[in-house]
């Protein structure tokens, strides 16, 4: 018998807890004048500020940033389709990165408190040097899983001897018309709750982070006989 070529494809997904969490929000400030309203904004950011650098000289915050300051004004409309004063509005975004999730949720429940604070969004996050292994690892499993389908292809046949020619990633192979697919990182939103204590104090935001998926796919053709 002639060799066969067999051609398959093989996936591998994994799943592993967060190791760092970003923080994101946006101090805002509006009203008639504006350079009042960029002077309350100013004041709304310094004590953010001062809280994010001492918290990162303290080591439990790894960095921080601050930017994207933006000042704009609108003219609204009443109700009978009048154009009124301007009103001017002024906002500045920060980003804080903790690789304690249970500090984050004590600081995350005391900055919404704040005036002028709204927290937007937690990003979850590995390490570059944990992405980068599991990268590898989800890859090279992927890879053994085209192979061990192409045996099981050749067995089914009759066939023992299966010899690699081509492996590449989704959509890549030689005269393979699929759309590309590459290996993707797949973050799960946080799931985050908000309650006031028993004492009435400021509300505790509970954070439960989901796992990262990594995922890799790749085709591979082999010659069996």
């Amino acid at each position: 018998m002639s060799d066969v070529v067999i051609t398959v494809r093989g996936e591998h997904e994994a799943r592993i807890a967060p190791e760092r969490a970003v923080a994101h929000l946006t101090i805002r400030a509006e009203g008639a004048e504006r350079g009042a309203v960029v002077e309350r904004m100013a004041a709304f950011s310094e004590p953010v500020r001062e809280d994010l650098a001492s918290r990162t000289a303290a080591g439990t915050v790894v960095e921080w940033t601050s930017q994207r300051v933006s000042v704009w004004s609108e003219r609204p409309w009443n109700p009978e389709g009048r154009r009124l004063a301007p009103v001017h509005y002024a906002t500045v975004d920060f980003s804080a990165t903790f690789t304690d999730f249970a500090v984050l949720s004590f600081w995350a429940g005391e900055v919404v408190e704040r005036e002028g604070v709204q927290l937007g969004w937690i990003e979850w996050q590995l390490t570059p040097e944990t992405r980068a292994a599991m990268e590898r690892d989800v890859a090279a499993s992927a890879v053994g899983v085209a192979v061990a389908r192409a045996n099981a292809y050749a067995g089914a046949i009759g066939l023992s001897t299966v010899t690699p020619l081509e492996i590449a990633d989704l959509g890549l192979l030689t005269r393979n018309e699929s759309p590309a697919a590459p290996r993707q990182e797949r973050m799960l939103m946080a799931k985050a709750s908000f309650a006031a204590d028993a004492g009435g104090g400021a509300p505790t935001v509970q954070l439960q982070p989901e796992d990262i998926v990594l995922t890799a796919g790749v085709e591979a053709r082999f010659s069996a006989r």
